[in-house]
């Protein structure tokens, strides 16, 4: 079964400094149809002005995680955490107990534009922890790249949750394909171009979700992907 959330579907805020697109209800935008998918929580497409952010505020029992598509975002938190995470790195933030966070583009001219990712957590009260790893391009085109998982491994940052998430890079007509063991799910989410998804037409912006199927074959164009294996 594929279930297509089209782009132009989701929440929208727009707040001047930060322009947001919501796959599922956050903030001010609720729709009870789309709470989430699996331990999916949240999938926001944020651009952020230059020289503007999130000032500094508070999160319980979340995974979650920054993926940047382009310009560079600056990362502060109350476990002492300063970094940048560029297109090319993933970042993962367990909030678990509580932890208090900052993100800002300190770019004079650019926007930054990243997917923020929430995974709820397997279980309450985990310590909070940060995690960044680089992954290199060459890695993810043509072929899926784990990039986050429970075990963690190399190259791809731990979260405590069932799941594992890829990431790809397609040229016209590459194809990827991944098996799904019984029971499992999974989410696709288009940052850029096209992809087609047994079937299902998909452009950027759009998620969908799977349920119900054996084998996923992803052909795209021109296009970067996210794919969740979910419980």
């Amino acid at each position: 079964m594929l279930i297509r959330r089209p782009a132009w579907e989701r929440g929208k805020a727009n707040f001047g400094w930060l322009e947001s697109r919501h796959s599922f209800s956050f903030g001010q935008y609720h729709d009870p149809a789309h709470m989430g998918f699996r331990a999916l929580r949240v999938i926001n497409e944020d651009w952020v002005a230059p020289g503007t952010g999130f000032d500094t505020h508070g999160h319980r029992d979340m995974e979650i995680i920054t993926y940047v598509l382009g310009g560079a975002v600056t990362h502060k938190d109350t476990l002492g955490t300063e970094a940048v995470i560029r297109p090319g790195e993933i970042q993962r933030m367990s909030a678990g107990t509580g932890i208090r966070h900052s993100e800002h583009n300190r770019s004079p001219d650019e926007v930054l534009h990243l997917l923020q990712i929430w995974l709820l957590p397997e279980r309450a009260g985990i310590v909070p922890g940060y995690e960044q790893l680089a992954i290199p391009p060459a890695e993810m085109d043509g072929r899926l790249r784990l990039i986050a998982a429970r075990a963690g491994g190399p190259g791809a940052v731990t979260v405590h949750q069932d799941v594992a998430l890829y990431a790809a890079r397609l040229n016209a007509g590459q194809s990827v394909h991944h098996a799904l063991r019984p029971g499992r799910h999974a989410w696709v989410q288009v940052a850029r171009g096209s992809v087609g998804v047994n079937g299902a037409a998909l452009e950027a912006g759009d998620g969908l979700a799977i349920s119900a199927e054996s084998d996923l074959t992803m052909t795209g164009a021109a296009a970067e992907l996210l794919l969740f294996d979910l419980a």
